[in-house]
């Protein structure tokens, strides 16, 4: 069974999208990809929520889940690019999806 976490980060209204793109792009991209594999998309809201940002990554099972991010939370690369992004965040969530058979997200 695939199992799909969306995270979702709403940002103080001093940081764009742009902003903690950037950053994450330069910094935190290659070592969360080290550890848990690429995402299956990052976007920037344009409804709803504003001023956040929606990764979605895909495990194999919620021990897989726990498995890499206990080894990316293990990272000094990833404690500093926390240390850098934790900052521009106002609020957060996170959601893990079980998705259908039909899925293409499966």
């Amino acid at each position: 069974m695939a199992l799909i976490e969306e995270r979702c980060y709403v940002l103080h209204t001093s940081v764009t999208p742009a902003d903690y793109l950037n950053l994450y792009e330069a910094v935190g991209l290659a070592v969360q990809s080290e550890a848990l594999g690429s995402p299956l998309g990052y976007f920037a809201t344009e409804t709803g929520e504003l001023n956040a940002v929606v990764s979605l990554w895909r495990y194999e099972s919620f021990e897989d889940r726990q498995a890499r991010r206990t080894k990316l939370a293990s990272q000094q690369a990833w404690k500093d690019y926390l240390a850098k992004v934790r900052p521009m965040i106002s609020a957060m969530s996170n959601r893990l999806l079980s998705p259908a058979v039909f899925s293409a997200l499966k």
